[in-house]
């Protein structure tokens, strides 16, 4: 799809530019540099990857990043994530996933409760994959995801990676939004997504709101060393105050989500490197042995976030700037990733129908598609959390025993195990089923 075809298709007149009076200084005789047909301001994951899909698929892209290239990969600072099966096929068939150097597959998970020193519970609920009870996923270091992420789109002819850049000012044109960058620049789109993480300037911009509230909790993150290996194993332990996730990397190392009260958190934080190590071990257990930090973790305050709308006229919001939920089911990235492999079919189905990109029809395609899938996967989170971090004696019991039957009823657990894997309801995109937009 040509530039030159979409400004043919929006000469006809269908184009929304009311609903954006709020915004920056509005014109229609705004003097535009280049054009193109899909800005995305945000270069990270769902960014990059909503980029390379409409790249791959004709569309001429560009990308604004804040952030400054680097030209070689960052350290590894701790954090990973889990890639569901679904986001795994679209990401291979982006060409991204053989770009990743190293990957743990997950074979089993184990979840189960306990006490911080304690035992664990008798009750434990295992999803194995050798029955089909557990989700296939795997572990990537973010690193090497953001940096095959990257490599890919710079192969992706017609797309445009703009670095140290963000976009300051936003005004609408006929059948287009033009953003002003920081650069002084100014580029004309038909579609203005916002892929720029839970603090979105451009959502305020647009005048959407969010609902939720924070969990009193923070997130902490660690890579530890450990004597024995995990086998691929991964494990939720709940505990009072959050639940402990030990999730398998390559090598006799394990990713740990560690869910703490705030002020518990904090106190944790400030603890030297053997101090730090002690409280690790309390709740580690020594099934893998002796543990050791790696580096020093980092933390951040956990909140619910939803955006009330995914779109406005010309515009749409995709991963963290739409929707925020707590890390314990690890379906962040996830529900990211399948945002921009729904976005990306909703716009070039619309384009090879000769209608407008940018327009409300498949903007609300997209909305309806992926607001129910997030809306879901908070409440389960939600919901999970709230059952498990606490320590109310008759809860507890109530917990324990549920863990135990499900565990004992095969088909209950596997419906829960692909609940866990964040396969999306309903008819996927084409992306997240492997096939080509």
């Amino acid at each position: 799809m040509s530039s030159a075809c979409l400004n043919d298709r929006h000469a006809t007149g269908l184009d929304e530019t009311g609903g954006l009076a709020h915004i920056g200084r509005m014109t229609t005789t705004l003097e535009t540099g280049p054009e193109t047909e899909v800005l995305i301001s945000g270069g990270g994951f769902a960014g990059l990857a909503l980029a390379i899909a409409l790249g791959r698929a004709g569309l001429a892209v560009a990308v604004v990043e804040p952030a400054r290239a680097t030209g070689t990969e960052s350290a590894f600072d701790g954090r990973v994530s889990s890639i569901a099966p679904d986001v795994r096929r679209m990401l291979t068939g982006l060409g991204v996933w053989a770009r990743i150097p190293e990957s743990q597959s997950v074979s089993d998970i184990v979840v189960s409760g306990g006490t911080v020193g304690g035992a664990a519970s008798p009750f434990f609920l295992h999803f194995e994959r050798e029955d089909g009870g557990a989700p296939p996923f795997d572990m990537v270091e973010n690193r090497f995801l953001q940096a095959a992420l990257r490599a890919t789109a710079l192969d992706v002819p017609g797309l445009r990676l703009i670095d140290g850049a963000r976009i300051t000012e936003v005004a609408t044109i006929p059948g287009r939004i033009a953003a002003t960058l920081s650069t002084g620049e100014t580029i004309a789109a038909p579609l203005l997504v916002a892929a720029e993480g839970r603090d979105s300037p451009l959502r305020d911009r647009f005048g959407i709101k969010t609902a939720g509230w924070s969990y009193g909790q923070w997130g902490i993150v660690c890579t530890v060393a450990h004597e024995r290996p995990h086998e691929g194993v991964a494990q939720e332990y709940f505990l009072p105050s959050g639940s402990f996730a030990i999730l398998p990397m390559t090598g006799n190392r394990a990713s740990l989500v560690w869910t703490e009260r705030e002020d518990l958190a904090k106190a944790v934080m400030a603890l030297d490197a053997a101090d730090f190590a002690a409280e690790v071990a309390r709740r580690f257990t020594d099934y893998l042995g002796a543990v050791t930090p790696l580096a020093a973790p980092s933390a951040w305050p956990l909140a619910l976030q939803l955006a009330r709308d995914y779109i406005a006229p010309r515009f749409a919001l995709i991963g963290d700037a739409a929707h925020v939920v707590h890390p314990l089911a690890g379906q962040g990235l996830n529900l990211g990733l399948r945002d921009a492999a729904a976005l990306a079919e909703a716009v070039v189905d619309a384009g090879r129908l000769g209608l407008d990109i940018g327009g409300m029809a498949p903007l609300e395609a997209y909305q309806r598609r992926r607001r129910i899938d997030a809306t879901l996967m908070a409440g389960m989170t939600e919901g999970l959390n709230r059952l498990f971090s606490n320590d109310a004696a008759p809860l507890r019991a109530v917990r324990e025993a549920g863990l135990g039957l499900v565990n004992a009823v095969t088909p209950l657990r596997r419906f829960l195990a692909r609940a866990a894997g964040g396969t999306e309801l309903g008819e996927a995109p084409r992306l997240l089923k492997g096939e080509a937009l």
